[in-house]
């Protein structure tokens, strides 16, 4: 199997699981870097809270940093899982086409 292989998300339920846990956590910390980024925007429309707002712009850059982090490591855990051998065999059919 290699790494962000799409079909892999789904070769086990728990390749499913871990795949929707992962969605779920990059999309979280996507609204969180979004919502950091929007607040920090309007403090900084007012001097004594620029600061304020500076912290807020760093601690967005740090979750858009976190979102290709979550799903390097899912793909790493998914690559830990066990394959079941049925799609083992899909995946060699579907190499063939």
């Amino acid at each position: 199997m290699k790494l962000f292989d799409e079909g892999l998300r789904t070769a086990s339920a728990k390749h499913a699981r871990a795949a929707r846990r992962s969605e779920l956590a990059r999309t979280a910390v996507e609204f969180l870097a979004a919502l950091a980024f929007i607040i920090g925007s309007v403090l900084f429309f007012y001097s004594p809270l620029q600061l304020a707002g500076t912290w807020l712009f760093l601690i967005g850059s740090i979750l858009f940093a976190v979102r290709p982090t979550i799903k390097l490591v899912l793909e790493l855990h998914l690559q830990q899982l066990p394959v079941p051998e049925d799609f083992r065999t899909r995946d060699v059919t579907r190499q063939a086409r």
